[in-house]
């Protein structure tokens, strides 16, 4: 079974050394990044990221801006690193999609910790869409979900109306059946769309 992947990102190398060795030790494969947009061009060349563990203060981009970014794309759990003391730095990374935070200077146990739980609440949230997946329809990047209605395409959700997501799910369900404008139009808006013409 191959390692968890972790990513640190930090400025600091002797911080990234200290994390990256004591994960190594146990048992995570970690890739580092010394500031934000080296960061976003290992998220996008890694697709297997498990976890990424991110500094809120670094040149180029800060960490509310790779928090951010990640976010319009991954669900991918994401621990900020912040100063002591500052609960606006806590406030923020939440705010934007973060998992978990811990303060500067830290206990290196407390990482541990952290991570488990949160790679441990992780997995449980999968088996749980795992079990929930049966009504779930799949067509390359393209994901369907039938009971929330909701749409991926990778990680990002795309928000349709309520007729662009019924259209959707019948072609959906359907992918090697052809329809005729006329059915398309029964089957979305009703048979009062075929008296009026309204397609809106």
């Amino acid at each position: 079974m191959e390692a968890p992947k972790i990513l640190v990102v930090d400025d600091e190398s002797r911080m990234r050394k200290l994390v990256r060795d004591f994960l190594e030790r146990e048992g995570y494969a970690v890739l580092e990044a010394g500031d934000g947009m080296e960061a976003m061009d290992i998220f996008y060349e890694e697709k297997d990221i498990a976890l990424i563990i991110l500094d809120v203060m670094m040149p180029k981009m800060d960490g509310w801006q790779v928090c951010r970014e990640i976010r319009s794309y991954s669900k991918v759990p994401i621990i900020m690193l912040t100063a002591k003391g500052n609960d606006m730095d806590k406030i923020l990374g939440l705010e934007y999609g973060a998992d978990d935070y811990i303060t500067k200077p830290f206990n290196i146990l407390e990482v541990k910790a952290r991570i488990k739980a949160i790679m441990r609440r992780n997995t449980k949230k999968n088996r749980r869409e795992s079990r929930a997946g049966s009504n779930v329809v799949t067509s390359g990047d393209l994901k369907l979900d039938r009971d929330s209605r909701r749409v991926f395409i990778g990680e990002k959700e795309i928000n349709l109306t309520a007729k662009e997501f019924d259209l959707l799910e019948l072609l959906a369900c359907n992918p090697n059946k052809v329809y005729s404008r006329e059915q398309l139009l029964t089957y979305v808006w009703g048979n009062k769309a075929m008296d009026s013409g309204d397609v809106r």
